[in-house]
């Protein structure tokens, strides 16, 4: 018996309808998750990157230092030791401070943005012992989606003053 099936039936079409519906249904949230978790990463690695090189400049600067010339206090309506101040071995005096959510580097008379994203700055002696000992502690964020922000921590770093 030779059957000649030249369509398709409409239970077989009912199907291949409902299948393309559950697809078209899931496809938007999943780009959507895919699209949330892009900019959560890229995020991430940018503030990763900006505050490891922050770190690394306050590190260079802060180990060329004269130890008897720093002071740490805050610039006027910013948080408590969010600024350094002191004068390296060549004379040039240097300050590193807040200023709303910016991180600013001034040698001289030249002044350097070493980030926008800055939340949280803090300078401080870790030991009143030893005066050559400087903690730095800073907390990078920046808005992802939605009105809600990634935040990174930079682990305090204890910065030992070499003059």
């Amino acid at each position: 018996m030779v059957k000649n099936n030249h369509g398709v039936t409409l239970v077989e079409l009912m199907m291949v309808v409902a299948i393309i519906g559950v697809i078209a249904l899931i496809a938007p949230q999943i780009m959507t998750s895919a699209t949330k978790i892009f900019v959560l990463n890229r995020a991430k690695l940018e503030l990763q990157r900006e505050a490891r090189a922050a770190m690394y400049l306050i590190t260079r600067e802060l180990r060329q230092a004269e130890s008897n010339t720093i002071i740490i206090d805050q610039p006027v309506g910013q948080p408590y030791y969010s600024r350094i101040q002191f004068t390296m071995i060549q004379g040039t005096n240097v300050t590193i401070a807040q200023n709303g959510s910016s991180l600013l580097l001034t040698e001289g008379n030249t002044t350097t943005e070493l980030s926008k994203n800055l939340s949280y700055l803090s300078f401080t002696f870790p030991r009143s012992d030893d005066m050559t000992i400087v903690s730095v502690s800073m907390t990078l964020q920046q808005q992802i989606y939605n009105g809600l922000y990634k935040a990174l921590h930079m682990a305090s770093e204890k910065i030992r003053v070499m003059n």
